[in-house]
């Protein structure tokens, strides 16, 4: 299937100063393709003749400009948090690919990976603000507030998971505690913060294992919020695929993870299918080039890609063009 044939494109927002729509790709842990996903989704929509910026959001662990085959940019990120620019668009870089360009986390300073938060609300601001179509962010691995913040700033956040269980696991934790980072954004009565912020322990005095047992404390308590965080709970849905698929049972992990979620944690979560298992993966890596090149395009790891990359560009048109989180001027 041509580059030409994929329905990628979306429309730009209309109103006034138009912002890039933005996609977060996350995950519990670290090593599961979140990088190489981020990256050649971003070579996807670029064939397509959109304007797409990558932003290596992995504070103290970048390395998605070597994926790009991008030995050391001269910018990075780093200048932009530590105002050695003042706009993030000074920072970025050409990768090489038509239409796509990189703002690099590769010169990490002492301390990148735990921002200050004034810092990372100004990040946030501009990563928003981006001169272009599409702005796909490679996440960092686990459940740190910079982590969730870069996730739920999001238009649509992506969960990327393996067949294994530390990695079911830990992808379990990650959607509950972006959740609930969520309410905590959203809540303003400090009793209620109070009971989020305890749900978020795994050891709670409440017994909070679930956002169904959290949204029936808050309902005793306050029962229009407890509504109010069940609607919110519905409207939570983050976009799930599972990479390195070897076997059929392996393929049914997507929608065993979607059922069980919704089963115990009240979350639909969407998912977009799978990535099958492929040495060309590993070896990408090691010649330190884009995985979706010219050769690759035709093969079933490259037509899975472009076939993530159509249901992502899909979601991307459906979205109802407000962020789950708006970050604060």
């Amino acid at each position: 299937m041509s580059d030409q044939q994929m329905p990628l494109q979306f429309s730009r927002t209309s109103q006034g100063a138009r912002e890039a729509r933005v996609l977060a790709v996350g995950g519990g842990k670290g090593g599961i393709g979140k990088t190489l996903l981020t990256a050649n989704l971003g070579i996807c929509f670029a064939r397509s003749g959109m304007k797409v910026v990558l932003v290596d959001a992995d504070l103290g662990g970048s390395n998605l400009h070597t994926c790009l085959g991008i030995e050391f940019p001269g910018v990075s990120l780093g200048d932009f948090v530590q105002r050695r620019v003042e706009r993030m668009q000074d920072v970025i870089v050409d990768t090489g690919v038509d239409g796509l360009s990189l703002i690099s986390g590769a010169q990490d300073f002492l301390g990148s990976a735990n921002i200050k938060y004034t810092q990372k609300m100004r990040l946030l601001r501009q990563v928003c603000r981006l001169d272009t179509d599409l702005v796909l962010m490679d996440l960092g691995s686990g459940t740190s507030f910079n982590v969730l913040d870069f996730f739920l700033v999001s238009d649509l956040g992506l969960v990327m998971m393996v067949p294994e269980p530390t990695s079911l696991e830990n992808s379990y934790r990650f959607i509950k505690s972006a959740f609930y980072r969520l309410l905590r954004h959203r809540e303003k009565n400090q009793a209620l913060r109070r009971v989020i912020e305890e749900a978020m322990e795994i050891r709670n005095p409440r017994e909070i294992r679930t956002p169904y047992d959290l949204i029936r404390v808050v309902s005793q308590l306050d029962p229009t919020r407890g509504a109010q965080y069940l609607q919110w709970l519905q409207e939570f849905r983050p976009l799930l695929v599972i990479n390195q698929v070897r076997n059929d049972e392996d393929r049914d992990l997507g929608q065993a993870v979607r059922l069980a979620c919704r089963k115990y944690f009240g979350i639909d979560l969407d998912y977009l299918g799978h990535i099958a298992y492929d040495d060309a993966v590993w070896k990408a890596v090691r010649r330190r080039a884009p995985l979706l090149e010219a050769s690759d395009v035709e093969s079933e790891l490259g037509r899975s890609l472009w076939t993530l990359a159509r249901e992502v560009g899909r979601r991307l048109a459906a979205a109802p063009g407000r962020r789950r989180w708006e970050v604060a001027e």
